[in-house]
């Protein structure tokens, strides 16, 4: 208690001298940290927000007020422990205008998956530091009838726990920087229970980009901190996010607006800077306060996760990538290299096979179509010797009529060769057409296919009533509801979409348009649909044989 008083004694000297002067709140100030090192801000957040296996710095000059070291300097190791826990080594310095606190911090989170789209993480930081005091600018004037100070170096654990939970791509988190600690020095609690600091949280992350880049996102986010006989901090911060650079905006009703990017060159170092203003009419008059990110990636670089479609796609599927050892790396490339070479056998011995068949196939048409020409060369004469004996025996018949009535059958004589004129020129036509359309179709079905590098297509014989042809397919759905909102949505962009609902897996597949050839169908799908359409397409073909 002797310490305490004598603490607030001094407290109170040093206020007369500043009274005009900003004071710090004792929270770690970092509500700035969104992409790197965040797991300070939030000890769950070490999951994802966190490129696993990489050692990162983050340092901030409050109100470019350095003494002799940073304000706040956090330099912090992390990497990932399976698919679903993470853990983290640190040193930090920071000083809360009052006291000076140096020592280290240890990191450890999980994640507990509870449906395909809901997850839970939870973690803790554990604090260990020695605590000084941060200013002696303001030695005690010996007029004054106080007590003398005495230099403090006390050593006190910590520890801050904090949950977050994820519902598709929304996110909700609670933490407390100090909701244990202990200082061993002076054998008791370091701060009581209405010195506690407590931060909710809640974020959105919304893909964008998804073509060039899967990972990339926009994250807007709101958060609260309370701070110990302070008003408590309100913020807000945006986030863009993309594998090759980032930025941010932000804002705290204490600490202003702030204003931040940075980079990552050659896939594994990454580095950026943020600048603060001060609003608040407290800190408006001081300087604007500075901070420096700067990550480096050990290892082989980690792809971040894929962020959740606005629609449930069966064909595609979330992967969460694991850092493996050196060995067990090697391993599965060894592995995978003996895999492509057995692929590349098959494929050119498939390959072999199928133009041996269409070799064969290619033969029996031309023989098919020759025996098909000369069977409609021996019809035709067949049609034109019956018409003339027809003919003949018409001519025959006339000349028994008698002879008044001559004219009259001379007019239905002329009638009736217009018509059977008409009648076999109707009858040939058809029978043409007819021919005509098979021997497209069948031309259609053995059109050679071969699917190019890194191109999702698929092929079946028959499907309902579907007629042969390539479809260009934009998107599949299980679940009737996201069809209906899929299908209205490209309405909406004034587009005609067609759907079927295939027998084999029971989805409904949507397709923009029925092409005759494959050259047809990628004409249309790598020109986006003549521009009317930017996300992903592939090609399902009916043969019809």
């Amino acid at each position: 208690m002797l310490k305490l008083g004598t603490i607030f004694l001094w407290l109170s000297a040093i206020s007369l001298v500043t009274a005009q002067e900003a004071s710090l709140p004792v929270d770690f100030r970092q509500h700035n940290l969104t992409e790197y090192n965040s797991s300070l801000f939030n000890p769950a957040f070490s999951l994802d927000r966190n490129n696993p296996q990489s050692v990162s710095l983050w340092t901030r000059w409050q109100w470019q007020t350095v003494d002799a070291d940073p304000t706040s300097l956090f330099l912090n190791y992390s990497r990932k422990l399976g698919e679903s826990s993470a853990v983290s080594a640190a040193f930090f310095q920071h000083n809360t205008g009052v006291f000076f606190n140096t020592g280290g911090i240890l990191n450890y989170a999980h994640e507990i998956r509870l449906t395909s789209l809901i997850r839970l993480g939870v973690g803790i930081n554990v604090f260990g530091f020695q605590q000084e005091l941060a200013d002696d600018r303001f030695p005690v004037n010996p007029n004054i009838p106080l007590p003398q100070l005495g230099t403090t170096n006390d050593f006190i654990m910590q520890l801050a726990p904090g949950i977050r939970l994820f519902v598709e791509n929304f996110a909700f988190g609670l933490a407390s920087e100090n909701l244990f600690d202990y200082n061993f020095s002076e054998s008791e609690g370091n701060t009581v229970a209405a010195d506690k600091v407590y931060m909710a949280m809640v974020s959105y992350d919304l893909p964008i980009m998804r073509a060039l880049d899967p990972t990339a996102f926009l994250r807007p986010s709101l958060y609260l901190r309370t701070i110990p006989e302070l008003q408590n901090q309100v913020g807000a911060s945006m986030l863009l996010s993309h594998s090759k650079y980032w930025g941010q905006l932000g804002y705290n009703n204490f600490y202003g607006i702030s204003a931040g990017g940075g980079g990552t060159f050659l896939k594994r170092f990454s580095l950026g800077a943020l600048v603060e203003f001060g609003t608040n009419s407290q800190v408006s008059g001081e300087d604007p306060s500075f901070e420096i990110i700067a990550s480096y990636f050990i290892g082989k670089p980690e792809e971040r996760r894929k962020i959740q479609q606005l629609y449930d796609d069966p064909l595609e599927q979330e992967v969460e990538l694991i850092t493996d050892s050196p060995k067990e790396e090697e391993e599965k490339m060894a592995e995978a290299a003996k895999e492509e070479k057995a692929q590349e056998r098959e494929a050119k011995k498939l390959a072999a096979q199928e133009r041996a068949l269409e070799k064969q196939r290619r033969k029996d048409s031309v023989e098919q179509a020759k025996r098909q020409k000369k069977a409609l060369a021996e019809q035709e004469e067949e049609e034109k010797r019956n018409a003339i004996d027809l003919e003949r025996e018409r001519r025959l018949a006339e000349q028994k009529v008698l002879e008044q009535r001559r004219a009259d059958s001379l007019a239905a004589v002329g009638e009736a060769r217009a018509l059977a004129a008409q009648t076999r020129r109707r009858d040939s036509l058809a029978q043409a057409e007819a021919a005509q359309k098979a021997l497209e179709q069948k031309q259609l079905a053995q059109e050679d296919v071969t699917p190019q590098k890194g191109e999702k297509y698929e092929e079946v014989r028959q499907e309902g009533s579907l007629e042969p042809g390539f479809y260009l397919i934009t998107n599949v759905f299980g679940t009737k509801r996201y069809y209906e909102a899929f299908m209205a949505e490209l309405k909406n962009r004034g587009l005609q979409p067609k759907s079927f609902l295939r027998s084999k897996n029971n989805y409904n597949y949507i397709y923009l348009e029925r092409y005759d050839t494959m050259n047809e169908a990628r004409k249309a799908r790598d020109s986006n649909f003549n521009g009317k359409y930017q996300d992903s397409m592939w090609i399902f073909r009916v043969t019809g044989e």
